[in-house]
């Protein structure tokens, strides 16, 4: 049995587990199919924080739709946005943050006689002029980190 959670025997087994997991009047209850699960895609190529998400939550659709995304194919070079589109994306993202994190630093309930604390914006949803899969390619990239319910943050430099 190879590592790889893509495999049909792993996928396989994540169909078990989620019919375990539907068996439940509460899914949330099941624990233990939910470890296994979060063991077998933390060795997929899905992003941890969507993979987080779904499991924390005990997301049962969620859960459904990340065996979905498995199953299916891997992006065709045409659903692969260009790296032109990228960095126009990726401009408008950085925009998007600081005007948020300007807006932010600007209201009325910070006094410049108090500590002055600065915006602790870190995460945005990103312009919804750019589909999706820009957003998803910007992550794969490292560019961008997914961190669940459509936010996304810049990777901290340390």
């Amino acid at each position: 049995m190879t590592n790889d959670a893509t495999n049909p025997e792993n996928i396989e087994r994540l169909e078990e587990l989620i019919a375990a997991i539907g068996g439940y009047p509460d899914p949330r209850r099941a624990s233990d199919e939910w470890k296994q699960v979060y063991k077998l895609l933390q060795k997929t190529a899905l992003p941890s924080g969507m993979v987080n998400g779904v499991v924390g939550m005990r997301d049962a659709a969620g859960l459904a739709k990340l065996l979905d995304r498995l199953r299916a194919p891997a992006a065709s070079p045409a659903d692969v946005p260009s790296a032109e589109t990228c960095q126009l994306a990726m401009k408008a993202f950085r925009k998007r943050q600081a005007l948020t994190q300007l807006d932010d630093e600007s209201k009325l309930g910070r006094s410049p006689l108090s500590k002055g604390a600065d915006s602790r914006y870190s995460a945005i949803v990103p312009p919804d002029e750019w589909p999706e899969s820009v957003w998803q390619e910007l992550a794969r990239q490292g560019k961008l980190i997914y961190i669940g319910h459509g936010f996304y943050e810049l990777p901290t430099t340390t």
